[in-house]
């Protein structure tokens, strides 16, 4: 192995060990004493956060809670920090302090870049900080977190509206940046109105391209392409000014050509209240959807398919007693290219439920979201719950309380095992954790256990312990003058390791 190939092996890995954005592996190599070792899973050094601004209403009241788990191996050093977007600049050190004064945001008087501070700054891994704000002016927020608080790190964003378009309870969880997102289930329908935040933490701008797709396959808009979103800034973009037809179901895809950014939809409604949309999982050939209440009233499923081919899959609801096929819907075709949407009505009939989707024959890279409504009348909401990545290793849920919190957790291929732990309180409290087993097939609704003595909020973590994949999601839910309001948040695994080859050489002593 020449020089050259080692040089790169060892920046390569090193790359992995302080980002953690890759997983790395090399094969052996034949003939050779320098072949890798099992990869070692390594704690995650640094990672990224980004929060959408949460509402233009002045009714709106907005909570933020930072939590990081408890991992082991990691240091004793690091913190975790959320600040304003807007007040970000290029030229900032990592305490805020501005070392190009004169240079990026005016504040209108000094000519000066105004300094940030920090909005949320996190104290303890395993204990949340929580921060919140009111009306309409709240901006979008850029975090980082290192060393002990990066692994597992999660920021939950909740918004309570009380009127007018969009209300009731909105959350998200805060996304890494990405270069590549899809989100069905958006709309440029009369009664909504849907944003695609777009946030970017890096010091040069990032360009983007919005795609939308309908029933009948891709909308022509040239003014969705090289969007430009500047440093260490948020841009909303409204949906219905990308296109001039109305669509009450589309797929947005975030294609980013230079830089990163985190994306999110909010989508809201003139009836029917409104949420966030989180990005589906990457487009895959079998889907779980977890977490449809059991008051669901009406359920629909929307579905893309970025290729050519069309997809053709099975529905099952994975209800607490095992699977279920509904009536009338027991497969969905996805013609290649275009948007499909199925009315599933109440498909979970008083019990809590998800949905598993995979192909009937061959298999077809497709992307998913349900966008469920509780109540009736003019007391309806809204949420929206995106296809996800299993629990995995460990997947956390911030901003839970005592009673309003609900876990909903489903082994759709073999029965599992779970351990979930309620974190300490925000204000007080002490850890518990409790073993659950799921049932193949199921989906189980569990009230998750709560710290004892609590105050404050807490963070839930759920670690698979033995069995299959277990996918989740926890709902938040709030009464907003007899309007059932809800939030539904999934819980994909959190990746706060990463995997970093053995060498079997000590590359440091190589001479040139």
């Amino acid at each position: 192995m020449n020089r050259t190939t080692l040089s790169l092996i060892a920046g390569t890995t090193a790359l992995a060990a302080v980002t953690g954005f890759a997983a790395l592996s090399a094969p052996d190599a034949p003939g050779t004493d320098t072949a890798a070792k099992a990869a070692a899973q390594l704690p995650v050094e640094r990672t990224s956060l980004l929060c959408p601004a949460p509402s233009t209403s002045d009714l709106a009241e907005t909570s933020y809670t930072s939590f990081t788990p408890v991992t082991k191996g990691t240091g004793s050093g690091g913190k975790a920090e959320l600040r304003e977007a807007a007040e970000e600049s290029a030229d900032a050190d990592a305490d805020g302090e501005n070392k190009d004064k004169g240079k990026g945001k005016d504040d209108g008087k000094s000519g000066e870049v105004k300094p940030t501070k920090p909005v949320l700054t996190s104290k303890e891994p395993g204990k949340p900080v929580t921060g919140d704000s009111s009306g309409g002016d709240a901006p979008a927020l850029v975090g980082t977190a290192d060393g002990r608080f990066a692994p597992g790190w999660t920021v939950q964003e909740t918004t309570e509206v009380a009127a007018g378009t969009g209300r009731g309870l909105q959350g998200v969880n805060c996304t890494a940046p990405d270069t590549d997102f899809w989100f069905p289930g958006a709309s440029t329908d009369a009664d909504r109105t849907d944003y695609v935040h777009l946030t970017n933490p890096d010091d040069s701008a990032a360009v983007v391209d919005l795609e939308l797709y309908g029933k009948d396959g891709a909308l022509k808009s040239a003014v969705g392409e090289g969007i430009t979103v500047p440093p260490h800034s948020s841009e909303p973009v409204l949906l219905s000014t990308l296109t001039g037809e109305r669509q009450t179901n589309l797929t947005v895809h975030v294609n980013v050509r230079s830089g990163r950014v985190g994306a999110a939809v909010q989508a809201l409604d003139d009836k029917l209240g409104g949420d966030w949309l989180a990005a589906s999982t990457d487009p895959s050939g079998s889907l779980v959807l977890p977490g449809i209440p059991e008051d669901a009233t009406s359920v629909r499923l929307v579905a893309f398919t970025p290729g050519d081919a069309d997809a053709d899959l099975k529905v099952r609801l994975a209800s607490p007693s095992g699977p279920i096929t509904p009536a009338g819907h027991e497969t969905v075709h996805v013609k290649g290219g275009m948007t499909s949407a199925v009315d599933l009505g109440d498909v979970t009939r008083g019990e809590a439920g998800s949905l598993v989707l995979t192909p009937t024959d061959r298999s077809v890279p497709v992307v998913a979201a349900l966008r469920v409504v509780r109540g009736k009348g003019d007391k309806q909401e809204t949420a929206f719950i995106p296809a996800t990545r299993p629990v995995g290793t460990r997947a956390t849920s911030a901003d839970n309380s005592g009673k309003a919190s609900t876990l909903s957790l489903t082994a759709p291929g073999a029965a599992a095992t779970v351990k979930v732990t309620a974190s300490a309180g925000s204000e007080g409290g002490t850890p518990v954790s409790k073993t659950y087993t799921i049932k193949a097939g199921t989906t189980q609704d569990i009230e998750p256990p709560v710290p004892g003595g609590l105050k404050g909020t807490y963070a839930l973590t759920v670690e698979t312990m033995s069995g299959g994949p277990v996918y989740g999601a926890r709902t938040l839910t709030a009464s907003e003058g007899g309007v059932p309001a809800f939030t539904v948040q999934t819980l994909p695994d959190d990746r706060g390791t990463v995997a970093v080859p053995e060498a079997d050489e000590d590359l440091s002593v190589l001479q040139r």
